[in-house]
C-alpha cells in the first residue's frame, strides 16, 4: 500500500479569487451564497470581502442582474408558482426585497396557466376539488388562479351518465 499523500494533499489551496471565479463558472451566485461557500471553505472574512469586492469591481458578481436573470428564467420556463420562485430565489440567498420588485405587477394569467398544467398532470379527471385546492395552495399558487385553474380542467370533465 502507498503511504504517500495523494497528489490532491500536496495541491496548495487556490487562493479566494480563483476558488470565487471557478464557482462562478459553474453558476450565477449571489454574494450572501458566495460569501458562505468561500467561508466554509477556510478563507478568512477579510480575503473573502476583498474577493467580494473585487468579483463586483469585475461585473462577474452582481445580485440585482443575477437575481432579476434567475427569476425571469423561472418565471418562463418552469411551472413553479410565483411564490415557489421567490422562496427558491431567497435560498439562492438574494434579498427578499430584490427578490420581490422582480415580480410583475399583474401575475393572475401566468398563475391561472402553470396551476392549470399541474393540477392537469397531478389529478384525473373527477378528483376531488377540496384536494386539488389544497394540492394546488401547498404549492404556493394564488388563491383565485387555484380554483379557477380547477373550475376550468372540471368543465373539461365529461358530463357523468346517469
Amino acid at each position: 500500500m502507498n503511504n504517500s499523500p495523494s497528489r490532491a494533499q500536496n495541491r496548495p489551496k487556490p487562493s479566494a479569487k480563483a476558488k470565487a471565479v471557478d464557482l462562478l463558472s459553474r453558476s450565477d451566485q449571489s454574494v450572501r451564497r458566495l460569501t458562505e461557500k468561500l467561508a466554509r471553505k477556510d478563507y478568512s472574512e477579510e480575503e473573502i470581502q476583498e474577493t467580494i469586492e473585487w468579483l463586483q469591481e469585475k461585473h462577474y458578481v452582481d445580485d440585482e442582474a443575477g437575481c432579476k436573470r434567475r427569476f425571469e428564467y423561472l418565471y418562463e420556463s418552469s411551472g413553479y408558482s410565483v411564490k415557489q420562485i421567490c422562496a427558491k430565489l431567497m435560498q439562492k440567498g438574494y434579498d427578499s426585497s430584490l427578490v420581490r420588485s422582480c415580480v410583475p405587477d399583474d401575475i393572475y394569467d401566468r398563475e391561472l396557466e402553470k396551476a392549470g398544467r399541474v393540477v392537469r398532470s397531478k389529478f384525473k379527471p373527477g378528483a376531488d376539488f377540496r384536494k386539488m385546492q389544497q394540492y394546488l395552495y401547498g404549492k404556493g399558487f394564488d388563491y383565485s388562479a387555484a380554483r379557477d385553474a380547477i373550475e376550468d380542467y372540471r368543465q373539461e370533465w365529461p358530463e357523468e351518465e346517469e
